[in-house]
């Protein structure tokens, strides 16, 4: 069995999406709150309801933030000025996993802490703690919500897969095909399943592919280039 690693198991969107500290979903709450005639002293506490609930989120982004940068920080005996890094993988280590079990922990229930959860399993996978690694991303699926749990979902595919348990990492692509997000589209896992069931099912592997290699985009060249190995029989 191949050695999984976080880089494996990790997305790039994530990443991109988290490093921001970009919410999706908080766009959309402001049309949910009607004042229309409450009594002027109930407006005073969903106006300080709201405003902790502001300031809560901007902490648990911070925090998230924090982690991130750690987690992606370069080891190096030669640090740059003002970018995180560690002198050794122990000192990296110590750092990112408190912290990542900090923002787990102090957040549970909250998409970061949800997204620490997911940070966790993939460090657990990179030190061939393979059964550490599903407990920690099937705890993010569960608990991460649509967005973050998308992505424990596809991680957790690929530990499956890796493993020798193509059935559950098909079942849960085939969920996430049919309920696509912001952080796993439709097409990323529709490819992942097909790179799975490749070696197993070829012909089912192939028409999935078929359709990304007229899509728009980078992934048309993905999806004609894995076409090609899955022909081959590679």
């Amino acid at each position: 069995m191949d050695r999984l690693t976080r880089h494996d198991l990790k997305t790039d969107k994530f990443v991109e999406e988290v490093g921001q500290t970009v919410h999706y979903v908080d766009e959309h709450r402001k049309e949910m709150i009607r004042y229309g005639g409450i009594a002027l002293a109930v407006i005073v506490l969903a106006a300080g309801g709201w405003y902790f609930y502001q300031t809560r989120k901007a902490e648990r982004q911070t925090a998230l933030a924090k982690a991130v940068e750690t987690y992606n920080a370069p080891i190096t005996a030669t640090p740059r000025e003002g970018a995180k890094s560690f002198a050794t993988k122990a000192e990296k280590d110590k750092v990112m996993v408190k912290e990542l079990n900090d923002l787990a922990t102090k957040y549970s229930g909250t998409g970061e802490g949800a997204a620490g959860t997911y940070m966790l399993g993939l460090n657990a996978a990179d030190e061939g703690k393979l059964d550490e690694a599903e407990r920690y991303l099937k705890r993010a699926a569960e608990d991460g919500g649509k967005e973050y749990g998308s992505l424990a979902k596809l991680s957790l595919a690929q530990l499956y897969a890796g493993t020798g348990r193509v059935a559950d990492a098909e079942k849960l692509l085939r969920g996430l095909i049919d309920n696509p997000t912001m952080f796993v589209a439709k097409d990323q896992a529709t490819l992942t399943l097909a790179r799975i069931l490749s070696k197993t099912k070829p012909d089912e592997a192939k028409k999935l592919l078929e359709p990304l290699r007229t899509a728009n985009g980078p992934i048309s060249r993905i999806a004609i280039q894995a076409y090609t190995e899955v022909s081959a029989g590679k």
